[in-house]
Order: structure tokens, then sequence, then C-alpha cells
């Protein structure tokens, strides 16, 4: 598989114009791919992409979920209007399949649905880079990795302590605030933010869409508030021998709309709820609140003359959700939690090889008073080991694994991986491609809830990679491209055809009767003519295809993304990114105000602007322009998107 960095970097960003720094001159080091810190042409047959701190300081976004969107081979789905559902697919599976994680701790929520990642709320805020590993990757993390991981990483403390502040506003009399202080001190190093964002928005159920009804049901603006606090601290006793502490809270409320789902359209109230016609003069108080903490300590050592790397770790994931209904009352409340504990060991072998072993216990847990689940548990035990190989002087690269998880219901799953990567020196070619299996244990819900199934087995999968990439004109120019298949097996959806006793209405989750097939190209063209500007082209194809030969739900075929970032001066930074989305397939029920259904959503083009301008070099005002041709588009049929908008900022760098 193609191993893509998207390494489009201004060297003097963020920099006071009297400073310099040198451009790189190779690619950077890279953790998820091998669970070891690796430069990234030593990881192997891997498929990472790297959206670095810089390319997140240029687009000038708040959230991840806009960071992200141009990574090859990933979709972001959401619900609305901002603080959303908001979901991840990779390479054309479920967003279950993906395993979201903040420095290495799972984000994935045991009480949602499916455990699937909500990052609706993660902000940029402390963020290093995001790294997205594409593939089965359950070799080195388990359940819910079948179809690749995002790993969310935050920035260390490093140097003399600094300071930072700012504030933005603009549409949808949107303000946020945010902060943050890191540096060392000694041998204690540190890295702390906290920020805060309140939006009015605009109405979920799309006031812009004519198919339909409106008469003062699409007319309230839903509104989001998040405020956010990240913390990454270091203590280093001796040089062999640190301490790590990491955390992340968040804790958010955005306002809903109804959903009706016999009609198949969304509005701000309908009465009573799921069956029953739109009452648009009925109070309007829906809203989700939501609390969402990770943490993580490790202890880090090194034995026996550099020989062996130790890490001694304890994570911790707490989900809190309650949903409020348009009359203010609480309808339903979910609380899921993570705790896992386990050790890794590095040995190395010089250059020739890296042996690493690990063991692990893995528990989650849910709770909802509303729907009568009482602290239901899961626990998995694991064992696994991968080779790292570095031969011919490096130029071939073979990267293997195994494991074995004892789930505590379904007993030993097995899995594999193996990604081997040749490099023709003289050429600056690389072949990569990598083969693997993976496993998902069912989640809490589609086990336990009302609309559970306790007959229900793993989803299993099986995929293999292939591509190249390739540098010339001295560097400036580097593309690639990759084939994937995938295969899922025991695929869990829901059924409306099936009956759950006691649940209020027919419908329950259930095994996908045969294989799912999933495939596909991810392409890229990474051009930097000059110093000074850099452009990257991504193109993702994507073939879905259920048992029954239908393509999946919200999967675009054809996506493009474009990026350009030009910095004129030393002062002044601008970047532009653009994006095509093929139409997707929406949900079965889906249909207009005239009762005619809905099966597709129209593509469409989304243009993103931002730019900078260092007054000195303590401050700095930045602006963006997001959609700037006013495209209407959505995700979700009848939920709306932003239209033509605008945000400025002043941030202060001390």
């Amino acid at each position: 598989m193609v191993l893509v960095v998207f390494w489009i970097l201004d060297p003097q960003l963020g920099l006071a114009e009297n400073e310099t720094e040198d451009a790189p001159t190779m690619d950077e080091v890279v953790v998820t791919a091998t669970r070891t810190e690796m430069p990234s042409e030593k990881a192997g047959g891997s498929s990472v992409t790297v959206v670095t701190a810089e390319d997140i300081e240029a687009k000038k976004q708040a959230t991840i979920e806009e960071v992200i969107r141009g990574v090859p081979g990933l979709d972001i789905n959401s619900n609305g209007g901002p603080g959303t559902q908001t979901t991840i697919f990779i390479r054309g599976a479920d967003p279950k399949n993906t395993l979201v994680l903040v420095d290495g701790v799972m984000f994935n929520n045991p009480s949602t649905t499916s455990r699937q990642a909500n990052i609706a709320d993660l902000t940029v805020d402390n963020i290093e880079r995001v790294e997205v590993v594409r593939g089965p990757q359950s070799v080195l993390y388990g359940t819910n990795a079948t179809a690749g991981v995002v790993n969310i990483i935050t920035k260390k403390g490093q140097g003399k302590p600094t300071v930072y502040a700012g504030l933005e506003g603009g549409s949808f009399n949107t303000w946020r605030g945010y902060a943050g202080t890191s540096g060392a001190l000694k041998d204690f190093n540190f890295a702390f933010s906290a920020s805060g964002i309140q939006t009015e928005g605009f109405s979920t159920a799309n006031a812009g869409n004519d198919r339909i009804p409106h008469e003062g049901n699409t007319s309230e603006n839903d509104g989001w508030k998040n405020a956010s606090l990240s913390g990454n601290f270091g203590y280093d006793i001796t040089p062999n021998f640190d301490l790590t502490a990491v955390f992340r809270y968040m804790n958010a409320e955005v306002e809903l709309d109804d959903f009706n789902f016999v009609d198949g359209y969304g509005g701000d109230r309908f009465f009573l709820g799921f069956m029953s016609p739109a009452e648009p003069n009925g109070l309007k108080e829906a809203r989700d609140d939501t609390g969402q903490f990770t943490g993580k300590f490790n202890v880090h050592n090194v034995f026996l003359n550099d020989l062996l790397d130790s890490n001694l770790y304890y994570e911790q994931s707490n989900h809190k959700r309650e949903v409020f209904d348009n009359d203010g009352n609480e309808s339903y409340d979910y609380e899921g939690r993570i705790m896992d504990v386990g050790w890794q060991g590095d040995f190395s072998f010089g250059d020739i090889h890296v042996l690493s072993v690990g063991a692990g216990y893995w528990k989650e847990d849910m709770e909802s008073r509303s729907d009568g689940i009482q602290d239901v548990n899961a626990t998995i035990g694991s064992l696994w080991a991968q080779e790292q190989a570095f031969l011919l002087d490096d130029d071939l690269v073979l990267v293997g694994g195994v494991r074995l998880d004892h789930h505590d219901r379904y007993g030993n799953e097995p899995t594999f991986r193996f990604a081997p990567a040749y490099t023709i020196s003289k050429t600056q070619t690389i072949f990569k491609g990598s083969i693997g299996t993976g496993f998902r244990a069912p989640s809490l819900f589609e086990l336990y809830s009302a609309f559970g199934n306790p007959n229900l087995e793993p989803e299993r999968s099986r995929a293999w990679d292939l591509g190249f990439e390739q540098r010339v004109f001295e560097r400036k120019v580097h593309f690639g491209a990759t084939y994937y298949d995938s295969i899922y097996e025991n695929r869990i959806d829901w059924d409306p055809g099936i009956l759950i006793p006691g649940a209020p209405f027919p419908g329950g989750y259930n095994q996908v009767p045969g294989d799912t097939t999933i495939n596909g190209v991810e392409a890229f063209l990474g051009w930097s003519p000059l110093t000074e500007l850099h452009m990257m082209l991504n193109y993702t194809y994507t073939h879905t295809e259920d048992p029954n030969g239908e393509q999946l739900i919200r999967r675009p075929r054809n996506k493009v993304y474009f990026n350009i970032r030009y910095r004129p001066t030393g002062k002044w930074a601008l970047n532009l990114d653009y994006f095509w989305v093929d139409e997707r397939r929406t949900f079965e029920t889906a249909g207009d105000k005239d009762g005619n259904p809905v099966e597709m959503l129209d593509p469409y083009h989304l243009v993103n602007l931002s730019a900078s301008y260092d007054i000195n070099r303590y401050f700095q005002i930045y602006g963006r322009v997001d959609n700037v041709f006013d495209e209407f588009y959505e995700e979700a049929w009848s939920n709306a998107t932003p239209g033509l908008s605008a945000y400025l900022g002043l941030k202060f760098n001390y």
C-alpha cells in the first residue's frame, strides 16, 4: 500500500519574520502504523497520511473533522450543523470499523449504537498532528480497527515556555476563544490548552431544501456550545526512566431537530415524535448534552543498554450523553467507559530489526436508565507480536505481526498482518503492499439494548492492497497510487424486518447474510515548484457492494481534493481547499413531502479559503471563508450544511 505523507509544509509558517528554519529533507516520524517511533520510510507497506500542525495552522479551522476531510480514502459525514453527530468512513467501511484514538487512547464510545466515534466535539487545540492509517489494524489495536485507525496526537512541551491566546468570530454569531502554554523546565515538560466555542448555528432541518415541508418547521436555529481542555505532561526521572500523563476533556451542548422516519425527512418538531405530523408551533427545546474524557498514564523505561524500550500504560475514556426532547424533558441517557491496561516492549537489534511484543487487558461497560441497561460489560485479554526488519541497506522493509484476543463472550480471535515495502534507490521508486485480517466484537448496544440481539457473532474482515509512490525532479514532485480490496463477513446492521420482544417498534440489529465487498483506488500528486508554493491533489475511487449488490449508504464513489498553499512573503500565508464529492446513496426510508422516495444525494463542489498576516512577532490576524460559492449540499438527507460563511480572528504569541 502506498505510504502517503501529507507534507505540504512552509518552513516559516507561524514564525516571526526574522526567524528561519531549514526545510525538512526526509519524511517525518510516525507512530500509529507500527506502534513505534519510526521514520515514515521505514513503516513498511502501511498506508499512512499525516496531517501536521502546519497543515492545521494553515486551514484555520476549529475542529478535527474539517482538517482531515481531504485525506485519501477517508469520508466525513455529519448529520447537520456544528456539533451534530459526525463519523468517519475509511475505505468505504462503516464508521464502527474505524478506530479513533486520542494520544493512543480509544475515543470510540462504548455506549453508542455500534461503538463508533463521534468526532464533532474534537477541536484542534493542542494538536501536534493527526495520523491516519488505512487498512486492517487489528493486530496492533484489536477490535474496531478493521478498516483503519485515526490517531490524534497532542503536542509535547519543549524549549522555553511560551503562551498564546486568540479570539475569533464570524457567521451564525459564532465566537471562539482559546489559550494555551507549553514548554520545558529542567526535567519537566508540559503543554496545556483551553478553548470555548459558541454559535447560534442554523436549522438542522434544511430550510433551503424545497422538497421537505417548511411552514415554520425549519425556522429555528440549532446552536452549539463546546468547552475543551487538553494537557500533556512529562517528567524525566533519569535519562532512561520517564513518566507521561495526557488528558482531554470536552463538554458540549448541541440543539437538535426531530426526524420523522416514516416520512423520511427532518423538522423542528414532530407531534409526539416518531410517527406523527409536524407541530411547528410547539416548544423546540431538543438538545444533546455530552461530556467526554480520555486520559493516559505511561511509565517508560530503557533497559539492557538500549536493547529494550518498555512502556507500561493505563488508559481510560468516559462518555456521558443526555438527550432532551422538544419539551425539555430527558428522553434518554447513555454512559460508557473504556479501561485499557497493558505493556509493550520493543527489542531493538541494531539497525537490522525491531521486535515488539505486547499484552493488554481491555474492558468496556455501559449503562442507560432510559433504555433499561444496567452496567453491562465485556472484556478482552490480548497478546501480540510484531517484527520490523530492515534489509538491503533499508531498501527492503518487512513488517509483520500476529495477535490473539480472548473475548469473554466469544473466546479466542486470532488476527495477522504482513506489510512489506521495497525501494529502488536509483529511481526513488517505492513499491508497497499489505495483507491482513480484522476482528470487531458486537457493541454492548447491539447486544443488550431494546433493539439488541444476543445471538450476534463478531464481524471479521480480510483485506489486501498494493501500490507505489515516486519522487522526481529533485523531490519536488511526489505521486503515487494504490488499489485496495476488502471483504467483511458477518457484518452487523439495522434490520427493519425483525421483531425484538419488548422493543417499542419493529426492527433491530442483525447479521447481514453473505459478504460485503469493497474495493477502490487512492491516488495523489504533490508538487512544490517553489519554496513558497505547495500543491496537493488527491483522488479516491470507492466501490461498495452489500450481499444484495447495493451500494452502501453515504459513500461517494468518486472524490477529489485539491490544496494550494502559498506564502508570498514572510508575513502573509494563503490556503485554498477544493472538494468535489460524487453522489451518495441515502437510507431506504428517505422521502420527500410528496411521498416520493429519495435514493441519492446530489454531488457537490466546495471551496474554502484562509489567510493570515503576521503583524509582528507577537500578533497575527487571520480569516477564512468557507463554501465560497455558497454551494447547496447535504451529507444526510434533509439535514442542512453551512452556506457561505466568514470568520476573522486575532492570535497572540509570546
